[in-house]
């Protein structure tokens, strides 16, 4: 009898460890195949993965949160041309060294932000050369004084732009020449220069530059393989080319352009078209595949094109002046009706009371042929428009824009240098239409995942609500608003994307904060929902 009660004991506690076993597995062992997966439809959700470690008290509660109508955030594109050719604006010499040249840089970048522009349009391919590093084309004479020379020490001037523009909060656009192969201030043509490795396919011309035919099948290969492996590799916002297609006939001291050998292969094999459309067809097909294959590769990435200001002489009427559509062969026009660009600039370098070139009435007519509703930004003379006093003359075209362009106005200043050179330039913009920050306009025709909405952390810090805020998605984020309220009026400001937190003050002016919201905006300008908290 005493066994047997022995045995039952001993089989009951033995029941009982195995039962602790199996519960202690279950709590100390998760599953490791799938971590993220829930063991039942009554989980809750994980939290957002927070991006910076809230300070000690605050709180994501969502007591407090609530819906409201915040206020529209400002948007206008503020763009300057940075020109390396010829050493026009950077770097100033092609003697500089390593830390001058990112000094230069740094301080152009600077002014930008601090007078409230958000986007710099950067020149890194002047002439079939580099001002980033390229298995394709040589370093550029302009950067290191010669053709193929590394900086020293060798750095990557691109990344350092992108990465210094970025960091204040300023779109980094780059534009290339699409075309020209050696530029006569370029300096010796040495054996690594593309009017020497490529020497099949570029021109002479008679006042010393060289030139790609656009009609040779192996330039717009090249040219493309260019641009791609500049988007697949860089983190840019933009491509950007300018007016040079076919090049203005002074180039060539007034004779056509030297390109017998393709047209007569053209009409060898049956070609139908007059040499003038044949040369323009190869510049709109090159245009259409530019702006294709920019978004197969990546579809944020947007391309622009800053035509000449003129299309046609009488269009619109009253208009004189070179064509861009018989001397460059650009059908600039068609592009921009197909919508082969995400942004167009047209060069208005005339004053606004200009008798053959009226800005107003050339922007106007431009606007009337956006059919495709791409951005219409027009190029701005700002260095050397031929006014006495350039200042009111620009405040006055930005005037004129913005009630030509509503909701969607911007410009590019051409160029930097008339911003700087120029001590009335400056205050004028910052004291008058630049006095605010702005976003650029969105591109609602470009698809895109939209943002996670943030997560707002409050904590009481004395005289200050500490403010800080988080994102799942950071790396499809490129800038926050920050919105505070104030007695019942909201007030915004744009941050960069490493502002994750503010001290706001609880009264300001006599008013009380009364509520804090938090948008994050990406790339392309487009926002996403708020999070919106009261302040007790």
């Amino acid at each position: 009898m005493n066994k047997l009660k022995l045995i039952v004991l001993l089989g009951v506690f033995a029941s009982y460890t195995t039962s602790c076993s199996v519960q202690n597995n279950v709590v100390k062992t998760p599953s490791t195949k799938n971590p993220t997966k829930p063991i039942n439809n009554t989980t809750p959700p994980k939290a957002p993965v927070v991006t910076t470690k809230p300070t000690t008290g605050t709180t994501a509660s969502t007591e407090d949160n609530f819906r409201t109508n915040l206020p529209e955030i400002k948007r206008e594109f503020r763009g300057a041309w940075i020109a390396s050719v010829a050493n026009i604006n950077w770097p100033s010499r092609n003697d500089l060294t390593v830390e001058q040249q990112k000094a230069e840089a740094i301080s152009m970048l600077d002014m930008l932000r601090d007078n409230n522009f958000n986007a710099a349009i950067f020149q890194i391919r002047p002439s079939a050369d580099a001002l980033y590093t390229s298995n394709i084309e040589p370093w550029s004479y302009f950067l290191t004084g010669e053709t193929g020379k590394a900086p020293s020490p060798n750095y990557d001037p691109l990344q350092f732009w992108i990465e210094e523009a970025h960091k204040r909060g300023l779109e980094l656009h780059v534009w290339l020449n699409p075309y020209r192969a050696h530029h006569t201030n370029g300096g010796a043509v040495n054996n690594l220069s593309m009017a020497n490795k490529l020497s099949d396919i570029v021109l002479k011309l008679k006042n010393g530059m060289y030139w790609f035919d656009p009609a040779n099948p192996k330039t717009q290969g090249h040219v493309s393989n260019v641009v791609r492996d500049i988007v697949k590799r860089y983190d840019i916002d933009a491509v950007h080319f300018d007016d040079y297609f076919y090049p203005y006939a002074t180039y060539n001291r007034g004779a056509d352009f030297p390109d017998n050998a393709t047209w007569n292969a053209y009409v060898n094999s049956g070609g139908t078209l007059s040499r003038a459309d044949w040369r323009r067809d190869n510049v709109n097909k090159f245009v259409e595949r530019i702006y294709k294959e920019i978004h197969a590769e990546k579809n944020n990435v947007r391309f622009g094109i800053s035509p000449f200001g003129i299309w046609k002489p009488g269009y619109p009427a009253g208009v004189v002046g070179s064509s861009q559509y018989d001397e460059l062969y650009a059908d600039a026009k068609l592009w921009l009706n197909k919508g082969w660009v995400d942004y167009f600039s047209p060069q208005l370098y005339w004053p606004i009371d200009s008798k053959g070139q009226s800005f107003e009435a050339l922007l106007s007519w431009w606007q009337s042929e956006n059919t495709m509703n791409r951005h219409l930004w027009p190029g701005l003379n700002t260095v050397e428009i031929k006014v006495s006093d350039r200042p009111t003359e620009i405040k006055n075209q930005i005037a004129i824009s913005r009630n030509i362009l509503k909701n969607d106005a911007g410009e590019i200043h051409w160029s930097i240098a008339g911003l700087t050179k120029n001590p009335n330039m400056l205050p004028a913009l910052k004291n008058g239409p630049y006095s605010e920050k702005a976003l650029v306009p969105k591109s609602p025709w470009i698809k895109t995942v939209p943002l996670q909405t943030p997560t707002l952390f409050i904590a009481d810090n004395g005289s200050f609500t500490q403010t800080s805020w988080s994102t799942k998605n950071a790396a499809d984020v490129f800038q926050w608003v920050l919105f505070t309220q104030y007695n019942g009026v909201w007030q915004t400001e744009i941050l960069t994307l490493d502002t994750l937190s503010k001290d706001i003050p609880k009264f300001k002016d006599g008013k009380k904060l009364s509520a804090v919201a938090i948008k994050a905006i990406d790339r392309l300008g487009n926002e996403s929902d708020y999070t919106a908290r009261k302040i007790k």
